[in-house]
């Protein structure tokens, strides 16, 4: 069983929205077995920011949706996106 390397865009409800809050939330959102390997904010368009977040997994059937649903569950997070997945 391989790794996978995985890059989450996270959308938030708004423009207000502490991406910094939102950041530190996400280590104990993922599920057992994901780290966490860092995060960015970028911006997007007229104040408007996104959260990237970059993690490593087991190459797991489910563990990708899984962490995929954790994450969107975090408060003021509008959407998830996996913008690019690839093996270690």
């Amino acid at each position: 069983m391989g790794k996978v390397a995985v890059l989450f865009r996270l959308m938030p409800r708004g423009v207000e929205t502490d991406l910094a809050s939102v950041a530190r939330a996400v280590p104990s959102a993922v599920p057992a077995g994901v780290t966490v390997r860092g995060s960015q904010v970028r911006d997007i368009a007229f104040g408007l920011r996104s959260l990237l977040v970059s993690v490593v997994m087991d190459d797991t059937g489910g563990v990708l949706e899984s962490t995929e649903h954790a994450l969107a569950k975090l408060p003021d997070v509008e959407s998830v996106e996996v913008m690019e997945e690839g093996l270690l």
